[in-house]
């Protein structure tokens, strides 16, 4: 348990048990979830580091490790048809259920902890129930893909459980030209039954995210656990300034249409932008040249942008200015500009009862409540959707995320299953009542 005391504007630590302090349930549970956090990433498609997409080989090899876990703690264990892992311990009632949980998926040479942290939290609080009886059941919840690397589209696992997956995705095809149908097809699935991954919204209590806050806040607070009050928005867009490809040694500098030098304008007045607008985040993180040759004028530029806000309307306004950048950028330089595919998310909010409900808990577990928002995406947007939706940050040392020197701390990790477990008792009373 941390304690903070706050002398002027300085934020001092004037006591931090140590992980040995902890209740020792919580301590050896914690070190449970590490271990095992760890042998998890040994299942990869790659032996020098973390690579876990969709559907791949080494997603099976998780889901039978959780198998085992799960079943250890009397859970029943399925696979639905969108590939999430789901263990479930019933309750009193089967017609109820508390969904927890987050995702199995990985970005290319990731962390040891982002998503599946959140997974073995969720079972760790469920362990700690044993026989203690609930009025509804626990669904503990491996997201089978959160990320979007495989098929470039996010949340596939988690619109399957809320029933909002678009069946016209099962065409999309990978970078191997093996299409979303055939993917689920050779991990032994049935696409037909895809709806039949769907929960009823009346037959659920509500949705419960643990994850590592991927940032800093935590961290420079002190504090091991935080509230999320709500989930910024998102944009993503590629776009393409297209000019004329040409010979680097023979084409006069007046005469080129150069595709690169708009695009790496447009860039710089990107990031002057979001520099200056308070909150803002904007990423070109992909850019691909036509025709990529050293010697050959750049014919055709495509680029990613990504931005977010907490304000909707903030981040609508930002995306309408950039445009219209670009497009006047694009004239200057006598190129096309052209706006290849855009999606947006809106700003999520948590469900206000389960934000109390979580908030008590930590504060049952004696902490310091801190709520800040999540500036990344999670399968709780999706949830969120269709049910109440809650989420809980651990603090990330560092907070070095999608890279292999993440990190989480054992105190921490035994903190947030404390107060998982709490909330899960809290729900309980609450629901009775």
């Amino acid at each position: 348990i941390c304690r903070l005391a706050i002398q002027g504007n300085n934020l001092q630590r004037t006591r931090c048990a140590t992980l040995s302090a902890m209740p020792t349930d919580f301590a050896q549970l914690a070190n449970e979830v590490l271990r095992r956090c760890r042998q998890l990433a040994t299942y990869s498609e790659d032996p020098t580091c973390l690579t876990r997409t969709f559907l791949s080989p080494p997603m099976a090899e998780v889901h039978r490790a959780l198998g085992e876990w799960m079943q250890t703690l009397g859970m029943s264990t399925r696979v639905d048809a969108m590939g999430n892992f789901v263990g479930r311990r019933e309750g009193a009632s089967s017609k109820r259920t508390l969904l927890l949980g987050s995702h199995l998926d990985t970005v290319p040479n990731a962390g040891a902890f982002d998503g599946v942290l959140g997974v073995l939290v969720a079972l760790a609080a469920v362990k700690t129930l044993e026989e203690t009886p609930l009025p509804f059941a626990v669904d503990v919840i491996g997201f089978s893909e959160e990320e979007g690397v495989r098929f470039a589209k996010p949340y596939l696992g988690s619109r399957a459980i809320a029933g909002s997956f678009d069946l016209a995705l099962l065409t999309r095809q990978d970078a191997r030209q093996i299409s979303l149908q055939q993917a689920l097809l050779d991990f032994g699935l049935d696409p037909a039954q895809i709806a039949a991954a769907a929960y009823h919204a009346e037959e659920v209590v509500g949705f419960l995210e643990a994850h590592l806050e991927q940032g800093p806040i935590l961290e420079s607070l002190g504090v091991p656990v935080g509230l999320v009050e709500g989930i910024v928005g998102q944009s993503r867009l590629r776009v393409r300034f297209v000019g004329a490809a040409g010979h680097a040694g023979t084409t006069p500098m007046e005469a080129r249409r150069d595709a690169l030098v708009p695009a790496a304008t447009w860039i710089q007045a990107i990031q002057r932008y979001a520099v200056e607008c308070p909150g803002l985040r904007a990423t070109v993180g992909s850019v691909h040249v036509v025709p990529n040759a050293p010697n050959v004028i750049a014919g055709e530029v495509e680029l990613s942008l990504d931005v977010r806000h907490a304000a909707d309307e903030t981040r609508e306004q930002a995306l309408a200015h950039l445009l219209a950048s670009a497009r006047q950028i694009a004239v200057t330089h006598r190129v096309e500009f052209q706006l290849i595919e855009q999606t947006s998310q809106g700003s999520t909010a948590v469900d206000e009862r389960l934000k109390k409900s979580l908030a008590d808990s930590i504060e049952d577990c004696g902490h310091r409540l801190i709520a800040l928002p999540s500036g990344a995406g999670h399968d709780a947007v999706v949830m969120a959707e269709k049910f109440p939706m809650a989420m809980l940050f651990i603090r990330h040392p560092g907070g070095v995320s999608h890279h292999p020197d993440e990190r989480v701390e054992a105190s921490d990790v035994a903190v947030a299953i404390e107060v998982v477990s709490k909330f899960i008792s809290r729900v309980s009373r609450e629901f009775a009542e």
